[in-house]
């Protein structure tokens, strides 16, 4: 996977993220976690390790 796919992961994984905090609805949920379980396939790191500052 292309560094800008990755990014493409996170961006769309903020996005959902804030919809999420508007409205709960299942559907986002379940793409979260799609989303997630890439993202960890493909990098071995959890997702939200990129969000911390350290």
């Amino acid at each position: 996977m292309k560094k800008s796919e990755i990014r493409r992961l996170v961006a769309e994984y903020k996005e959902i993220k804030i919809k999420l905090k508007k409205s709960y609805n299942k559907k986002y949920v379940e793409k979260l976690g799609e989303i997630q379980h890439r993202y960890y396939h493909e990098t071995g790191r959890p997702l939200e390790s990129d969000f911390k500052v350290v």
